[in-house]
């Protein structure tokens, strides 16, 4: 039962009241200023202190946050999880206060942002819900704030970050100086005001049951990854990774490989996947039990959990689970898995098996997901080698070239601005060429691809006054539900189904057999989900249209990469031309290859793309990232930064991010830090012996040792670990050595790593009378700093190594 109260004055000391007393406190506002995190400060301290799960959200719209703020917030306590919303111009104005104890529920929604004036004296109007804490309306709303505090248009606040932030907040201010002093008559007057684009959501969920076709068997790519992942078991890996092209059926591996298992969570971030995946899996299986697991719902005691990540990730609901309460633990979507919110269950769960499912392995921030599986990727059928197989349908791409300049359109980090976007679109005569492109190429049954529910709505109406009906499908839709729309669809009652992001993911319908794009596709990933859809096989279908309209918006070009199937063969072509497979066709307007081929002029260089992802690493991090954390989540390979500049460390001495002191160490042993970047690997013991050298610290590490030193160490590296044994101590020499003899793991030391190295070094590294020798002087005042170089070369070599090896 809730107990509703309206508060219009000091609403600060409910607040105070409850972060002292709540285990999880949730603040979203539009923007905080250094008087509010003064008045929070001790109590957010010692409520961090006592291990209550914090979570701030704030907005930088206007440039309203004050830096100083962002840096008291940081140094309140290291547990406080705080992020900043980028508006990139567009308003962002929610205020929100939400708070748990074990009792009950509270959410504190109104006026007030984080300001000693909002929280203490000003005139502000709040509403104070109390509830239990199961209740609905604190559920949605945990729900919604944590949809949006890990969205990707946040930032994560650390000194990195706000120093940076601290800079656009002094740059804008002094081409706006009137602005600090009238902030809080916008705030009452603009903030409070929701705009067209954030009331109208672009994609929405519609929880429709997806349609059947009949009983499931296993079939094709599902038969031969089935097969794989259960020698994968066999032989002792407890994760692995499936990566499956669209179309192909992973959720349905997924409950085929489940009913070996006696308890299954399956992990999604979409509702409506969860939903979906329940479904497939009662088909397989109608008589086991199941329950989803999200805001609404939390059902547990099932043999098959389907769980909501942003749910699951909460302190008090992953804590009612058992560690090892599950014997498998499929993660949908596997690229989403890197986020923090997937690493904490992750984490948290000892499964007998975890196991990642994906059609795009390669997140669009490229944070490297192949760790979580520890590099076994048990089975991989991409979108091209499937359609090669004959298991998903042939396509016949047009490139057509839309007139529409994209360059006008102001870009807000990860989209086009919604407004001046619309302004475009929503013309007679766009539409007319848009319907002109698809009624000269169409098939039967088309889905068009939007950027908007308005422009889904729009070309909808225009296509049926063309006399071809169509229906703009999404969240607003009314009077008839996605099921009916897609029946309708497959009986031809209708030509077109605009839409948004709603078939990105998890849609099954095999008769489509035309796609059309009239939106910029600025992800690669979401591009090869909505060209799954049309590549399924039918008895109608011999092969798919795709007619996307291409004009000069970002990264435009990236898309046919899709289509390659990896053959060096080009035959003179342009570079930015994919090999297709035989079955396929592709067609590009002149216009299209002019475009692409200006694209390829003006790509950026390479050493300012490395730099710039190097930078928002940094930013999101705080600090400057190891070699391994660059490897891990920066957008660029780090391998990359080795063959550009030598060594990660020669990068931060162009990047100029070394201080004096490194520089001076840097010049000094830049041929030592090349050389262990660069020496040859063929198998990893090179680099298991310089990682037993920097075991005796860094003031001895570089002293000489013998192969005998060595040999305990080695012997325990390479066989601590199954996936190491396997790559690199299985061949049948090494094989004879997995129960330790030290003479004959000396033998091999002194034969492969030191006899090699010291030969390939050119003088740099001897190995002479059984002592291996690095030829270097270093002076005391540089040891820590070469030592800790060195130990993030070998821990990125080693690991990267392993993990390449490991994906074969």
């Amino acid at each position: 039962m809730s107990n509703v109260q309206l508060i219009t004055s000091q609403v600060g000391r409910d607040v105070l009241r409850e972060i002292e007393r709540s285990k999880s406190i949730y603040i979203l506002t539009s923007f905080i200023m250094d008087s509010g995190v003064r008045l929070l400060e001790k109590s957010l301290y010692e409520a961090a202190n006592r291990g209550a799960e914090i979570k701030m959200l704030c907005g930088d719209y206007l440039f309203i946050t004050q830096p100083k703020a962002l840096q008291r917030l940081v140094a309140i306590h290291p547990r406080i999880e705080a992020r900043l919303w980028q508006s990139k111009g567009k308003s962002f104005h929610p205020k929100a206060y939400l708070f748990e104890s074990h009792e009950e529920g509270v959410c504190i929604i109104g006026s007030s942002n984080l300001s000693a004036s909002a929280l203490i004296d000003g005139v502000e109007w709040n509403v104070k819900v109390k509830e239990g804490v199961n209740d609905s309306t604190l559920s949605v709303a945990t729900e919604q704030f944590l949809h949006l505090f890990y969205h990707e248009q946040t930032l994560s606040v650390n000194y990195e970050t706000t120093s940076l932030y601290g800079e656009q907040y002094e740059k804008f201010h002094q081409r706006t100086p009137s602005l600090p002093y009238s902030w809080s008559e916008r705030e009452e007057q603009e903030l409070m005001l929701p705009t067209t684009e954030e009331t109208s959501s672009e994609a929405g969920l519609v929880l429709d049951e997806p349609l059947s076709y009949g009983e499931i068997q296993p079939r094709f790519a599902q038969l031969e990854a089935l097969s794989a992942l259960e020698d994968t078991y066999e032989e002792g890996y407890s994760k692995a990774m499936v990566v499956m092209a669209t179309g192909l059926g992973k959720t349905y591996l997924a409950g085929f490989y489940a009913k070996k298992f006696k308890k299954v969570l399956f992990i999604a971030h979409l509702e409506e996947i969860l939903g979906q995946a329940q479904t497939s899996f009662k088909i397989i299986m109608p008589n086991r039990s199941s329950g989803l697991f999200y805001g609404k719902e939390k059902v547990q005691d099932v043999d098959f959990v389907f769980a909501s990540i942003y749910t699951l990730s909460r302190d008090k609901h992953l804590h009612t689970f058992h560690q090892d309460e599950f014997d498998l633990i499929v993660v949908d979507e596997f690229h989403h898995a890197a986020a923090a919110t997937y690493q904490k269950v992750l984490h948290y769960f000892k499964p007998k098996f975890l196991l990642g499912i994906t059609a795009t392995p390669d997140r669009m921030d490229q944070k490297d997901i192949y760790s979580i599986c520890e590099g076994n990727v048990a089975y991989q059928m991409h979108l091209m080698e499937a359609v090669q197989r004959e298991w998903l349908s042939p396509f016949c791409y047009y490139g057509v070239y839309d007139e529409t300049d994209y360059s006008s359109i102001t870009w807000l980090g990860t989209k086009y601005d919604h407004e001046e976007l619309l302004a475009v679109q929503l013309k007679e005569e766009v539409a007319e060429k848009i319907y002109n492109a698809w009624n000269q190429r169409k098939q039967t049954r088309t889905i068009g691809f939007c950027s908007s529910i308005e422009q889904a709505d729009f070309l909808a109406t225009y296509f049926t006054k063309r006399g071809d009906r169509s229906i703009g499908l999404h969240s607003r839709t009314q009077g008839m539900t996605r099921g009916e729309a897609i029946r309708q669809l497959d009986d031809q009652q209708i030509s077109v189904i605009f839409t948004v992001n709603l078939f990105n993911e998890g849609v099954d319908i095999p008769s489509v057999d035309t796609l059309l794009f009239v939106r910029p596709t600025e992800s690669l990933t979401v591009f090869t989900q909505q060209v799954g859809r049309g590549l399924r096989l039918h008895s109608e279908k011999k092969h798919c249209t795709i007619i996307d309209l291409i004009g000069n918006y970002r990264h435009a070009d990236t898309k046919l990469q899709l289509f390659d199937t990896g053959s060096t063969e080009k035959n003179g072509k342009p570079s930015f031309l994919p090999t297709l497979p035989e079955s396929c066709e592709l067609h590009l307007d002149t216009q299209v290859i002019n475009l692409f081929t200006e694209f390829q002029k003006k790509r950026q260089p390479r050493k300012e793309k490395l730099h710039l992802a190097f930078l928002n690493l940094k930013r999101d991090l705080g600090r400057r990232p190891s070699y391994w954390e660059l490897h891990l989540n920066g957008a660029e390979s780090a391998q990359a930064y080795y063959q550009e500049f030598k060594s990660y460390i020669g990068f931060l001495s162009w990047a100029n991010e070394l201080t004096m002191e490194e520089e001076e160490t840097f010049k000094k042993h830049k041929s030592l830090i090349e050389e262990v970047e660069r020496t040859g690997m063929t198998k990893s013991y090179k680099m298991v012996v310089l990682q037993y050298m920097l075991t005796k610290g860094a003031r001895q590490w570089y002293k000489s040792i013998s192969s005998a030193d060595a040999a305990s160490f080695f012997h325990h590296y390479l066989t601590e670990k199954d996936y190491r044994k396997n790559i690199d101590f299985s061949d049948r020499s090494s094989k004879k050595l997995w129960e330790f003899d030290e003479k004959k793991v000396a033998k091999l030391i002194a034969t492969m790593p030191m006899t090699k190295w010291s030969g390939s070094s050119k003088g740099m590294i001897t190995f002479e009378d059984d002592l291996f020798t690095f030829h270097i002087k270093v002076d005391e005042q540089e040891e820590v700093l070469l030592y800790e170089w060195i130990k993030q070369i070998v821990e990125y070599r080693l690991n990267s190594y392993f993990e390449r090896k490991g994906n074969r």
